[in-house]
């Protein structure tokens, strides 16, 4: 039996939390992050299997995983002290 365009519709019309993932898969050798969408390997791995409250747990907890990605690691003024 062949869905109608409203069935369709009613699928991608789902109220569920998507996948921050942006397709730069790199995983972050220290902080065991992806350095594309912040996730652990394991919160991806089980994504799709996830309930929506423990996926949206995770989105709001992404923005403060940034700034572990993104510590220097001295730069010029590391090089010039002796």
């Amino acid at each position: 039996m062949k869905a109608t365009q409203a069935e369709k519709d009613k699928v991608w019309k789902r109220n569920e939390v998507e996948s921050p993932c942006i397709q730069v898969c790199v995983i972050h050798k220290e902080e065991r992050l992806c350095t594309g969408c912040l996730r652990s390997i394991d919160e991806i791995t089980r994504w799709s299997r996830m309930e929506p409250d423990e996926r949206s747990a995770i989105m709001d907890e992404l923005p403060s995983r940034a700034p572990r990605l993104r510590k220097r690691r001295g730069g010029r003024a590391a090089r010039t002290q002796g």
